[in-house]
């Protein structure tokens, strides 16, 4: 069964266009309400059920907080807001506060053009399927206002960044601290701009120089961030910084940057945390990656006798496999980490405070924990194309990807796949050498945009 509106992250889409409307969000919320009221919450009789909701810094935030507000009124549910928060902290202050559910009103490492809403449940997860299905469901009902002794009331949580603040520091051993650091931070402009550096200063950092802290509404993630790691290489080595932390705009993304400037994607991230906690005897199980992660990496985790499984891409799907598997560690290359002994989500501070913790904790370097791991060239290509273009269904396209696994053989490998949260085609080949992978890659991708277009 197909669902109409959630994709990988929630749903997620243009401002303005269907159905990112302020209409269709209040209908959202109303849906969400309606659900949750419906659920055995095992409240105080009278009581009602009582959600969160955070966003990043887009403009259009404004809009859908109080679409969303309204909805969940009118079906009697309570409100919290605690206005621009990460992604992440909201799924910890949901279960702090003991809430029934949260949302987050983010559009992630996009631009501030689009925008999406998540839903996170009472654990601090992502809503479970059948959870998805029942709101879809009741959004083809018609909005009945509750009468005006059962409608939600709203408060404002002043205290939600002290909290998450003291939350992410608890992650960090004691008595660790990282003094001697001089760290760049790049927030995106987006929802850790206010968060992030209090972090890493009050862990004792010598010196934490913030960037990407000045949202406006209309620059999140615009050339800076998780998505665009050039504006803090180029701060590192104006400040002589140690190192770099670039986080996208809902925070739930880590990127970094040594002394040298060089990018450290997820994939490397996740190995550094696994190889440390190998080394110290603490990892339990093993770790998930996704069908994007380098194979290299993987060839690496089996030499350390370190299992490993691949997920589909998404966070939802790498957490899920975590479950199944009872493991605590997993990640994609784009950034996501999930520290499940730390938190039940994706939350790029805290893996920050892991990698951190490694680099403190054996006095390397990150170029030095991954000095052995050189990762296979990759090429990735993104293709929009338009709702009914399916590219599994493509005769010639499957031809064409046929020959091209019949010329790389044993030496690589071939992804294609859709977009959970965007209508894009992602082409990814992977292998040894740079100059096939171009070559092929480039033909893949140009017969996709033939072929959706004819």
């Amino acid at each position: 069964m197909t669902k109409k509106y959630f994709g990988t992250d929630g749903i997620r889409g243009r401002v303005g266009k269907d159905p990112i409307t302020p209409q269709f969000i209040m209908h959202l919320g109303y849906a969400a309400g309606k659900v949750l009221t419906g659920a055995d919450w095992h409240l105080t009789e009278g009581k009602r059920p009582t959600v969160l909701i955070g966003k990043d810094t887009r403009v259009s935030g404004y809009m859908f907080e109080s679409a969303l507000e309204a909805g969940l009124c009118a079906a009697g549910v309570d409100v919290f807001l605690s206005g621009p928060m990460p992604t992440p902290a909201i799924a910890y202050l949901i279960r702090a506060l003991r809430l029934q559910a949260g949302i987050v009103i983010s559009a992630s490492h996009n631009l501030f053009e689009d925008n999406g809403v998540k839903f996170f449940s009472a654990e601090g997860t992502k809503l479970p399927d059948d959870m998805e299905y029942k709101i879809e469901a009741e959004l083809d009902n018609p909005i009945e206002i509750k009468p005006s002794a059962q409608l939600g009331k709203v408060r404002r949580l002043r205290d939600a960044d002290a909290r998450y603040i003291e939350f992410c520091k608890s992650t960090f051993p004691y008595p660790l601290d990282l003094r001697g650091l001089r760290i760049v931070v790049d927030s995106a402009h987006g929802a850790t701009y206010h968060i992030a550096r209090h972090v890493m200063h009050e862990l004792g950092a010598d010196e934490v120089i913030a960037i990407g802290v000045d949202p406006d509404g209309l620059n999140i993630n615009h050339e800076c961030g998780a998505t665009h790691c050039a504006t803090l290489q180029q701060a590192v080595i104006q400040h002589g910084a140690d190192l770099g932390i670039a986080l996208d705009g809902d925070g739930d993304r880590l990127m970094m940057v040594d002394n040298q400037g060089t990018i450290y994607d997820g994939d490397q991230l996740v190995y550094i945390i696994a190889k440390h906690r190998q080394e110290r005897k603490v990892l339990s199980g093993g770790v998930v990656g996704t069908l994007m992660t380098n194979l290299a990496i993987e060839n690496h985790f089996k030499e350390r006798n370190i299992p490993f499984l691949r997920a589909n891409v998404g966070d939802r799907y790498v957490l899920e496999l975590l479950q199944e598997k009872n493991w605590y560690l997993g990640g994609e290359s784009s950034g996501h980490i999930i520290c499940r002994d730390k938190h039940t989500t994706g939350d790029g501070i805290i893996s920050a405070l892991q990698v951190l913790y490694a680099l403190r904790d054996s006095q390397k370097t990150l170029a030095e924990f991954l000095q052995d791991v050189m990762l296979y060239p990759q090429r990735l290509i993104n293709i929009k194309v338009p709702p009914s273009y399916q590219w599994s269904s493509d005769n010639q396209l499957a031809q064409l990807i046929k020959e091209a696994e019949s010329e790389f053989k044993n030496s690589g490998r071939i992804l294609i796949r859709s977009s959970g949260t965007e209508p894009v085609v992602r082409v990814m080949i992977e292998g040894e050498s740079q100059h096939l992978i171009d070559s092929w890659v480039e033909r893949i991708a140009e017969m996709i945009r033939n072929n959706c277009s004819s």
